[in-house]
């Protein structure tokens, strides 16, 4: 059967059993389909395939789905993404709600209903790109310009004027901060925060969050030596206060 490449269906599940019927019954609907058994191998999938709707689990190996889920919406709030998980409480389906998620299918699962939700999904996401502003990749939850202090950052495109005069950020620091707009005033973890922000696993060094904030500490802060907006917790990792 020829593949339907208008629509690439991305399966992030490392359960081998599952990830195979999936594959096998998406296949026969004309979909394309590309599956990652793990969280980093799934965002490095996503990155350089940019499926139509990704299938995803929530307990997977190296980064977990819902960290997945958190770092996609990051930069792309349109995409469609269905998590099929066994967690399935209504916290972990309120959890996946705030964090992005379009639809939440609980494991075991009847496959018709699967496909069908499937393709639903797709269909709301053609119809937005037809009469929407699909393009718009910023989370609904972040203003397109941020204002805090007396700084101001454009977060679509990275335009920023700030203490430090006009700075254009980087594609990844744009991304750090859009992490910590949405959980402004919230302790982030520097393991979290390289899951989420980039992919990483426990396995890469924690120095790499801390260069990022030095440098947003001297476009954004009065005295980066005493930062009021990207502050250290000791033994935690930082809090972004916008007040």
């Amino acid at each position: 059967m020829k593949e339907n490449t208008k629509h690439r269906i991305l399966i992030i599940e490392d359960d081998l059993h599952i990830a195979e019927g999936l594959t096998l019954n998406l296949k026969m609907q004309g979909y394309a389909v590309k599956v990652s058994g793990d969280g980093v191998s799934g965002l490095a999938n996503w990155k350089q395939w940019r499926p139509h709707l990704i299938v995803l689990d929530i307990m997977l190996p190296g980064i977990d789905g819902l960290s997945v889920l958190q770092s996609i919406r990051l930069e792309d709030e349109k995409l469609p993404i269905l998590i099929l998980s066994a967690r399935a409480t209504v916290d972990d389906k309120v959890k996946g709600l705030r964090y992005g998620v379009d639809d939440y299918l609980a494991k075991p699962f009847n496959l018709e209903e699967f496909l069908l939700r499937v393709e639903r999904l797709l269909k709301r996401a053609y119809w937005e790109k037809q009469h929407g502003d699909a393009d718009a990749a910023i989370p609904d939850d972040i203003p397109e310009l941020f204002r805090f202090g007396e700084n101001q950052v454009n977060t679509l495109t990275g335009a920023a004027q700030c203490r430090a005069g006009d700075v254009q950020l980087t594609e990844q620091e744009l991304k750090l901060l859009r992490l910590f707009i949405r959980h402004r005033g919230k302790h982030l973890r520097r393991s979290k925060i390289l899951e989420i922000g980039w992919g990483y696993t426990g396995g890469m060094t924690t120095r790499t969050v801390d260069n990022f904030i030095v440098r947003f500490r001297k476009y954004f802060e009065t005295d980066p030596k005493h930062p009021v907006f990207f502050q250290s917790i000791r033994g935690v990792g930082y809090v972004f206060s916008d007040e």
